[in-house]
């Protein structure tokens, strides 16, 4: 089984639970899924093929190469691009997503659902300003939320030497919890702070429980909250490798274009 199997299958024990229902779609999205187009893809340009479903046409992904083949039976044309990604450019158009059919996996995603993740993915942390005045372990979190800011820092390797989980109470005392990423990598910001966004709206944690800051390891706020709180290890940068020619659509400076 797949990962988006795992997550398929929990969701579709428990029909009436949100989160398992955000963690289907947290993995969706974050997962490389295999597009099958109507032709090659020529540059940045694909056109995905098409099936007029009696609700509506979809376009149809899997998470295995193997799925894909499986499915048409011949070998055909494919993008594998990450299903965020899928989801941005089908947002709108009023096309589902038919994401491993042919499999105990099988699952439609309707158009509506498609604009609502699309939408969620968009959606980043708001900046604010508060000054801390302790740091204390952190208390009544969610596991869901913990699971899922493991997996969630685990995909960010390079971007940051660790982070760390404490409970926060702030000069105006408001209490909350804070993630700190310690040493974070120019520019990185952006990015590690939309992690943690989507971590807690695909666990259901309200966005007001966890506020985000970069810290030097070195300075007396990250050693409090190192001294006090849960310390996630993040993976190395991954190794250098000589410049290979981008796949069709897989360069963010040049997202593909759905036609």
């Amino acid at each position: 089984m797949t990962a988006l199997d795992t997550a398929f299958a929990t969701m579709l024990a428990a029909p009436d639970d949100d989160a398992a229902r955000l963690r289907y779609y947290e993995r969706l999205s974050d997962g490389e899924l295999f597009l099958l187009l109507q032709d090659e893809a020529e540059g940045a340009n694909m056109t995905p093929r098409l099936f007029p479903l009696e609700d509506g046409p979809v376009v149809l992904a899997f998470d295995l190469e193997e799925r894909l083949g499986s499915f048409t039976g011949v070998p055909s044309p494919y993008a594998a691009l990450p299903g965020r990604v899928i989801a941005a450019q089908l947002a709108g158009q009023g096309i589902g997503l038919g994401v491993n059919l042919g499999t105990e996996s099988a699952w439609i995603v309707t158009p509506e659902a498609i604009d609502w993740l699309a939408e969620t993915l968009t959606h980043g942390p708001e900046e604010a300003q508060a000054v801390p005045q302790s740091f204390h372990a952190p208390g009544g979190l969610p596991q869901a939320l913990l699971t899922a800011l493991d997996a969630k820092l685990g995909r960010t390797g390079g971007l940051a030497s660790g982070a760390v989980l404490a409970g926060v109470v702030y000069d105006d005392g408001r209490r909350g919890h804070m993630l700190a990423y310690l040493d974070a990598a120019p520019g990185a910001e952006t990015a590690l702070a939309r992690a943690a966004s989507e971590a807690l709206t695909f666990s259901g944690v309200e966005a007001g429980q966890m506020d985000v800051a970069f810290l030097s390891a070195t300075e007396p706020a990250a050693l409090a909250m190192l001294r006090a709180g849960l310390r996630f290890d993040l993976p190395p940068p991954p190794r250098a490798v000589p410049a290979a020619p981008k796949a069709p659509g897989m360069d963010p400076d040049r997202p593909p274009r759905l036609r």
